[in-house]
């Protein structure tokens, strides 16, 4: 949910010595090093700098202790995150000196972790950049600045604005985000420019990208291994987006029996497009499986066979018979090319074992030719196996969430359990685990902790995880992402107070935000239904941040094309202010509780971090916390009866039954006649005919 602002440092030059990466990691020994006071003392520091490699196997611990004696006669004098920074430049300008360097590069450190431990491909820029001018030569923006020249630094340049990653990101995954959101003025002030990463970094994470070490200034900074290795992601998730039963039904093909089918829909598109290579391989007569897009690929002989079986009228056995593996490339390559598939990879690229531009030219090779038929009883059973829209949406969004944790931060929520007395670390088995009752072990303990965490977890078994129960898995997830939700708020304190936060409590929260800007003073309960145009989300973003929505291009959201563009457009702007978000714009055409929720806390996540939101809690904390909050009810079956106050999003608005503002389409915010409220708390009201009933699901 949180945006990526960075770690934000008051004095410019001191700023300018660290990338984010380094900021962040500095920021966490930091806090780690305070003592129970929460103070950080010289005496503490000490230990710190003679842990890091960097400094410890250049500096002695009597060396440094007498070069923070120079600057602090006081061991017990007290330091802030700014003059922990300082002293650590200074530590690294003596190891500098010391090594023999010069006293000016203070940025010694900086070149060990950033310059020589990410080196950058230079085949990996070279295709990248070719693949930017094949899908982006044409955009009406971008096509002034391509093509690029991969010999130069125009990549990195023309990334600092951000347009071209945003752009990108929707050529992966098209639709990600609403182009409307995005700032292409010529020449972008500081904040568009912020705002333009922002889009990107969020918009990256909602389609499986991992970015967890990188932030905004990262991306103006143009840091190449960073912006690279963005770009490898987005691009890897645009060639492997088929590699899925859904879009590829003809996969089934790979696969003998119905069991393997279900095998086969859990695999990952990595391991579906090797299953794939190897099935071709094994049917041409190669005996040696291809387990990785890298060293089993070098010599060559596997794309030979490859390209035989799938293309013989382009390819012949004189690829095999040559002895040398450049020269055996090089024909690959030129077999490629017949069947346009040489944009990724280079003969030398095949013979060094490039893992992601040999991933990259399999894709490209699977998307071209992919040699499958349709078995029509198989496909049958695969189609019989697919979930209902909503449940998909709701797993790919607790996946990404997940994903996008990443490991560090899905141990620091580990270790806050641990610190609650939950998690019994002797007890748990790590993978991977080949006994099945040491997995009933590790979830029969995962059982335990929702349970102390209160979730609603009844009649529910490690066995049924282990087993694969979608239903109760999903429950457990979205209970899950909640808690950490509510906990992300909590831990503003200076907000909550240490009081209860509750979902009524983040949902009145958002009504009060959009009446304080609109002044209304008569409401009226409308359906739930009236909430799918988006106008109240577009209001809420507006009351948080008011330049942040342009009215002009919002539509009336009477039909279902206007209704997508209006909540399409909530989303990006949402990412682009610094909501980490999932969702998709069905979720909010829909009203899908859920994924409202999540949209409401991220935006109120965000803007109480903003300055002068202390206060915005109080009255809403102390009458909410004058009834006691109920929890949702899960059963064994999967079935679920939300308390009203935590499920029940109704909408409130004036007497319009449309809840339409009138100042849509003129650039003003809506007027204090027709406004929509949500509501929780209210009685469900039963659906009429024409309406959608939405089956009760776990956790929701």
């Amino acid at each position: 949910m949180s945006g990526y602002v960075g770690v934000i440092v008051s004095d410019p030059w001191l700023q300018s010595q660290f990338t984010q990466v380094e900021l962040r990691g500095l920021k966490s020994k930091f806090l780690s090093a305070r003592n129970q006071s929460g103070q950080l003392t010289v005496e503490d520091l000490l230990p710190v700098m003679v842990k890091l490699k960097d400094l410890g196997k250049i500096l002695t611990e009597v060396e440094i202790r007498a070069i923070l004696g120079e600057s602090y006669s006081n061991m017990n004098d007290e330091l802030d995150f700014e003059s922990f920074l300082r002293v650590y430049l200074n530590l690294q300008a003596r190891a500098t000196a010391k090594l023999g360097g010069t006293r000016h590069s203070s940025s010694f450190l900086k070149a060990t972790t950033t310059t020589l431990l990410h080196t950058i491909s230079e085949s990996e820029r070279a295709s990248y950049v070719a693949h930017i001018n094949n899908y982006l030569g044409e955009d009406p923006f971008l096509k002034k600045y391509l093509p690029l020249d991969p010999a130069t630094n125009d990549l990195f340049d023309l990334a600092k604005d951000g347009v071209l990653l945003c752009k990108l990101i929707n050529v992966a995954v098209p639709g990600t985000i609403d182009e409307r959101a995005i700032n292409t003025k010529q020449i972008l002030n500081p904040w568009e420019r912020n705002e333009n990463h922002t889009l990107c970094l969020n918009s990256a994470k909602a389609i499986g990208c991992t970015v967890v070490n990188i932030g905004t200034q990262d991306l103006v900074e143009g840091r190449h291994h960073l912006v690279v290795g963005l770009i490898s992601q987005i691009i890897k998730i645009q060639l492997l987006a088929d590699l899925n039963l859904k879009k590829t039904p003809e996969l089934v093909e790979l696969v003998d029996d119905s069991k393997e089918v279900e095998e086969l829909i859990g695999l990952a598109p990595e391991k579906l497009l090797l299953k794939w290579m190897n099935f071709h391989l094994k049917k041409a007569g190669y005996e040696k499986p291809v387990t990785n897009f890298s060293s089993d690929l070098k010599d060559g002989e596997a794309y030979a066979y490859l390209l035989n079986a799938l293309a013989p009228e382009h390819c012949n056995t004189s690829t095999l018979d040559t002895k040398d593996p450049n020269e055996r490339a090089k024909m690959i390559i030129e077999h490629a090319e017949k069947l346009d598939c040489k944009q990724y990879v280079t003969p030398k690229d095949i013979v060094e074992g490039s893992t992601n531009l040999n991933l990259a030219f399999v894709a490209q090779i699977f998307h071209h030719r992919n040699g499958l038929s349709a078995d029509s009883s198989k496909m049958s059973f695969a189609e019989m196996m697919t979930d209902d829209a909503q449940t998909s949406r709701e797993e790919r969004c607790f996946r990404l969430w997940i994903n996008s944790h990443g490991m560090v931060h899905i141990a620091i929520i580990c270790l806050r359990m641990s610190e609650m007395g939950s998690v019994h670390w002797k007890q748990a088995s790590k993978p991977p685990i080949k006994m099945p009752f040491r997995k009933v072990e590790n979830c029969n303990q995962i059982i335990r902790i929702g349970k102390q965490l209160k979730f609603s977890l009844v009649n529910v078994a490690g066995n049924d995880f282990v087993q694969g129960n979608k239903k109760l898995i999903l429950a457990f997830l979205w209970q899950l992402m909640r808690f950490s939700m509510i906990q992300l708020l909590k831990n503003l304190r200076s907000h909550s107070q240490g009081k209860e936060i509750t979902d009524a409590v983040i949902l009145n929260w958002a009504n009060n935000k959009v009446r304080e800007q609109a002044g209304l003073l008569k409401w009226k309960a409308l359906r739930t239904r009236t909430f799918s145009n988006g106008i109240f989300f577009l209001e809420l973003l507006s009351a948080v941040e008011p330049r942040v929505v342009n009215w002009n291009l919002i539509t009336k959201g009477e039909s279902d094309e206007d209704k997508k563009l209006n909540a399409t457009y909530i989303i990006s702007v949402a990412r682009k202010l610094g909501c980490s978000l999932f969702l998709l714009p069905e979720d909010i055409m829909e009203v899908n509780q859920k994924m409202i929720l999540t949209l409401t806390a991220s935006i109120m996540y965000w803007s109480l971090q903003q300055p002068g939101s202390e206060l915005e809690l109080e009255s809403i904390l102390n009458e909410e916390n004058k009834t006691p909050d109920a929890s949702p009810e899960l059963d064994g079956e999967g079935e679920t009866a939300l308390a009203a106050e935590e499920s029940n999003l109704t909408i409130d608005a004036a007497a319009s039954d449309s809840a339409l503002s009138p100042h849509v389409g003129s650039g003003e915010p809506a007027s204090q006649d027709e406004k929509e409220e949500l509501t929780p708390g209210d009685k469900k009201e039963e659906p009429t005919p024409g309406d959608k009933k939405e089956e009760p699901t776990p956790g929701g």
